[in-house]
């Protein structure tokens, strides 16, 4: 490590209007470290992040670069000084080729006209220091999200880009993806780029990162060694809990309750003669590796994909679901498992987010909506919710990706459901959302509703669930629970859903 180091942030402090989001913060970022940013969101991380990269600018405190003082009125000021960022969103011009979004800004050019030979050499160059191997010509908006991260890695290099800010970069990627990104993060961090990382991931910074600054309330908790950190300890320096404290109590539904949703011999393009039951006030999981068919199953269930014959019955009424709207006027409601793309409207208020499945419910009739009837809801809902900040004409695309999970949960909880299907509820949350989320949803089974949760994270499934399902190449392979033979455990759950009875697959 470099006895400079790379970044100095010294007493730095930043508020937007009354929220304080950074409170007199020190920080050393060493050449060559990954060095992780971890915390709620609101806890300051991503501020600080923008503050190294010069899109925000501190109130107070000053920061440091390679030993010199710095004050950046601009992302290209920072750019400069060989720092930029990798984001959550992908800032990418999809209709352009890979060596056009890669050059971009250092094309090479003579009297207005690019030349063509030199960028493709450039390109080749950097292709090389990279280990990619990118078709240049190829249109990023035909690629994975995989190899659009890359694109957006080759970008950094093309730029001389010294450290590299990455503001929760895999929240948007699948896990054989993620894992893909992973090792690009390995590979720069070898070839010398300082990398500082930002996730919620707790485990994929613990296997990544050198150093993790743990923060909290916009001040840093501490800073340590990734080795002498586990999930735990973590998460009880964000939270002030330990990880055991997230999940509610479980509590059993009531002996005689009826299934609420009951699916017999239900088949489609995926499913052949499957059967699952749902219990008033129960909380069942989907358990299964990626591609087994769980999230295939609750958007058939919900009339999103075509169901080809079988039953499905609700509080014991076999019901014809030919699309959403049948499922909806029958009380089954489902959060689905990418808010951004299938579930919010992010350029719409959050009013709009709410109401929109719901229009018949606040209409005087002739399409007229009764303005007061549901502003008197959206502000009920927004406070048991706990948006922050809880403003109905706020576009929600302002939010933080925690709230935005909970204006989701506020678009199917306007009316209550009957049956709430629930795939993936804390993807791309920080860990305080979640345990919001954790305590909302065995609140509403409390309530009676019904809940089918798919979840990949098994610690979820491990501590919601009163029964489990496994699904294995869209069908269901094992149950677990409490009032079957097997009772819920990890290596149950894991082997069922590898196919396999080998010791080494998983443990309790």
């Amino acid at each position: 490590m470099a006895e400079t180091p790379i970044i100095e942030v010294r007493n730095v402090s930043r508020q937007f209007v009354a929220v304080q989001a950074l409170v007199d913060v020190n920080l050393s970022i060493n050449q060559g470290e990954i060095h992780a940013l971890v915390g709620e969101n609101g806890a300051g991380k991503s501020t600080l992040g923008k503050i190294i990269s010069g899109i925000e600018r501190p109130d107070a405190g000053t920061l440091w670069v390679r030993g010199a003082a710095r004050n950046y009125t601009h992302p290209i000021d920072a750019l400069r000084d060989g720092i930029t960022t990798i984001t959550q969103e992908i800032a990418l011009m999809n209709q352009q080729t890979i060596i056009d979004n890669v050059l971009l800004g250092r094309e090479k050019q003579q009297f207005g006209i690019l030349k063509r030979s030199e960028m493709r050499h450039e390109f080749d160059r950097i292709v090389q220091d990279s280990g990619f191997d990118l078709n240049p010509d190829a249109i990023v908006g035909g690629l994975h999200l995989a190899d659009k991260k890359k694109v957006e890695v080759l970008r950094a290099i093309a730029r001389d880009s010294e450290l590299i800010i990455m503001d929760e970069p895999t929240a948007m990627l699948a896990d054989d993806e993620t894992q893909i990104f992973l090792e690009i993060v390995r590979d720069l961090n070898q070839r010398g780029h300082t990398i500082i990382y930002i996730s919620h991931f707790l485990e994929e910074v613990l296997n990544l990162a050198d150093t993790v600054t743990i923060m909290r309330n916009g001040r840093i908790v501490r800073t340590a060694a990734t080795s002498e950190e586990t999930t735990d300890s973590l998460v009880e320096a964000m939270l002030g809990q330990t990880l055991s404290e997230m999940y509610p109590p479980r509590v059993l539904p009531p002996p005689d309750a009826h299934n609420a949703l009951e699916v017999r011999g239900l088949r489609s393009n995926v499913f052949d003669g499957l059967n699952l039951q749902v219990r008033s006030g129960e909380i069942v999981g989907l358990a299964g590796l990626v591609g087994s068919g769980r999230s295939r199953l609750v958007r058939t269930i919900f009339g999103a994909e075509e169901i080809r014959g079988g039953e499905i019955l609700v509080h014991g009424a076999p019901l014809a679901i030919r699309n959403t709207t049948d499922a909806i006027r029958a009380g089954i409601f489902m959060l689905p498992e990418s808010r951004k793309e299938q579930g919010l409207s992010l350029k719409q208020v959050i009013r709009s987010n709410l109401t929109l499945p719901h229009l018949r419910s606040v209409n005087w009739g002739a399409g007229i909506i009764n303005y007061p009837d549901e502003t008197r809801r959206i502000r009920n809902l927004l406070a048991e919710l706990n948006v922050q900040p809880p403003l109905p004409q706020l576009q929600v695309n302002r939010l933080s990706g925690g709230n935005q999970q909970r204006v989701l949960f506020g678009k199917w909880l306007f009316e209550r459901p009957g049956v709430f299907l629930v795939d993936e509820p804390t993807r791309g949350v920080d860990i305080g959302a979640k345990q919001a989320v954790y305590h909302l949803i065995a609140e509403l089974a409390a309530e009676g509703v019904a809940i089918l949760l798919v979840s990949s994270e098994m610690d979820e499934i491990l501590g919601l669930c009163h029964r489990v399902y496994v699904m294995r190449l869209g069908q269901i392979v094992a149950e677990f629970g409490a009032e079957t033979d097997s009772p819920i455990s990890r290596r149950g759950i894991m082997t069922a859903a590898f196919g396999t009875i080998q010791d080494s697959v998983a443990q309790d």
